[in-house]
């Protein structure tokens, strides 16, 4: 099944949000405040992989709360339609069901838990209640018939997708205490942050292809055996004979290949992911604690992880979660990511975008952003933008123009960030190619461009590239505009000042500095 559209109505600040396009990825973009992850969790309760449990307290409209959970069956919080493969068509075929009607199927769920199918879509169907479904079922959820087995709905449930959920992406730090992450691995009352770090640990041992239990019994290997309370405090020395110690020094020389195998696997696969910089990393087991170490083409010296950026630790456990983790738990899933990499750079945003390219290979993925640098340009069919409406409801719209929002105000928000991303595509788009000649105003910059389309009218010039006169807003500017727009030879631009008094201090500035010995 494949996710094509779906609806949130009645869950938190979300009354109607009207129908949602679903493509390999979609982008749900809005300010702060705009209900954008009110929109990801309900289709995670559709089906969750785990947790994900229906909370009336939580998720019922808190205006309408006292009214709803009285009869919490009688109020649906999602409607989808998911396109669905021969395989699936097939099975309602042999149910009965006429094979041409039998493209989509339109899911619903209650804040009583339960579900309920169609064929077709909603112009022809009316979309029911859960409560009037079931009065259409004549058998409950799993059960089975004496002579025609499980129920088709039965059976689309165990193929409907599941919605993997991420917000806490749970940062690895550089040095991790062995002890505490084999007790935590263990126990299933983590607090969110605490389970996200535990899971990420989990996925990067994995990777090792040790156990933190394996791990920890390095610190065997080092001549003594030392204990240390949860206090930090020793309690206990032992002393090893010769024997043991070239025992342990065997196993110490077994675990460190394993250990330089996982890095440079580790290694060769960030660095396919990630584009900000070539980086290397180094595993090692030291006693009770095991530690990631970093470096680079720029930094040779080795630095432990939690010194370097915080969008480097960010993508690296992202990375760790989607490459190793996904390859089981992902199958046959709809990933869900609130808010990904808002830590970091602009540039490594661009790459992230890019990266959800890659994901949608396998699994369709719906993210949450206001950073106009997660917005493919090129791809704004996929963006949603997410809003508040004059009364106060979570909205979302494929009208990426301007429209009402909170108080009757034009909307201004998620509005800016689209337009914002396409200035920045444009102004990129502009400059590529172009010969710049920077003016100070905008009255320069018209009557040039004017001079020069005259001139080529005329055949008097034939420029060899496109010229193009930027405003700097002054002579005072000229400088730091003649910066940024270095060609990518690093070809200083053309600059052309008036002849007061101002013009001609910049252009003494210009000569002794950026522009000495031109």
């Amino acid at each position: 099944m494949r996710l094509k559209k779906f609806k949130v109505t009645d869950f938190r600040s979300v009354e109607d949000s009207g129908w949602i396009d679903a493509s390999d990825v979609t982008a749900l973009i809005g300010e702060n405040e705009a209900g954008k992850t009110n929109l990801l969790l309900p289709l995670w309760k559709l089906n969750p992989s785990g947790n994900g449990e229906i909370s009336l307290l939580d998720d019922m409209p808190r205006s309408r709360y006292a009214e709803m959970r009285e009869n919490p069956e009688n109020h649906d919080f999602i409607t989808c339609f998911f396109e669905l493969d021969d395989t699936e068509r097939d099975l309602a075929e042999k149910h009965g069901a006429d094979r041409k009607k039998t493209k989509t199927l339109k899911v619903i769920r209650d804040y009583g838990g339960r579900y309920g199918w169609w064929f077709g879509d909603d112009e022809k169907f009316s979309i029911y209640s859960a409560t009037e479904v079931r009065e259409k079922v004549e058998l409950e959820e799993g059960e089975e018939a004496p002579d025609k087995g499980p129920t088709l709905s039965a059976l689309y449930k165990k193929r409907l997708p599941k919605f993997v959920y991420y917000s806490n992406y749970g940062n690895l730090d550089a040095q991790i205490y062995l002890p505490h992450v084999v007790e935590n691995l263990e126990r299933d009352d983590l607090g969110v942050k605490e389970a996200a770090k535990a899971r990420t640990l989990q996925v990067l041992f994995d990777l090792v292809n040790l156990s933190p239990e394996e791990v920890l019994e390095l610190a065997r290997a080092t001549g003594v055996t030392e204990q240390i309370n949860p206090q930090g405090q020793r309690i206990s020395i032992e002393d090893k004979s010769d024997e043991q110690i070239q025992i342990d020094d065997e196993q110490l020389r077994t675990r460190a290949a394993l250990l330089q195998s996982a890095s440079a696997k580790l290694t060769k696969s960030f660095r396919d992911w990630w584009k900000q910089g070539d980086y290397r990393f180094r595993l090692q087991a030291d006693g009770n604690y095991f530690r990631i170490w970093v470096s680079d083409d720029r930094r040779a010296d080795e630095i432990e992880l939690e010194n370097r950026s915080t969008g480097l630790q960010w993508f690296l456990s992202f990375f760790l979660v989607f490459t190793y983790e996904g390859e089981d738990s992902h199958n046959n899933a709809i990933v869900l990511l609130d808010e990904p990499g808002h830590s970091l750079h602009p540039l490594a945003q661009r790459d992230l975008s890019k990266f959800f390219d890659n994901l949608a290979e396998t699994n369709q993925l719906l993210f949450t952003t206001h950073s106009p640098f997660m917005i493919d340009a090129d791809r704004l069919d996929r963006v949603r933008k997410v809003f508040v409406d004059k009364d106060g409801y979570t909205v979302a719209s494929s009208d990426l123009g301007r429209s009402r929002g909170k108080a009757g105000v034009k909307d201004s928000g998620a509005t800016y960030a689209v337009h914002s991303a396409l200035n920045l595509t444009v102004s990129e788009s502009l400059l590529l190619g172009c010969t710049p000649v920077i003016v100070e105003g905008p009255s320069d910059q018209h009557y040039l461009s004017a001079i020069k389309n005259i001139l080529i009218g005329k055949g008097k010039i034939k420029p060899a590239s496109e010229l193009v006169f930027p405003p700097s807003g002054g002579a005072k500017t000229a400088k730091i505009i003649a910066s940024i727009l270095l060609g990518r030879d690093d070809a200083l631009p053309f600059v052309l000042l008036d002849g007061d008094a101002s013009g001609e201090q910049a252009a003494k500035s210009l000569k002794s500095t950026l522009y000495q010995g031109v």
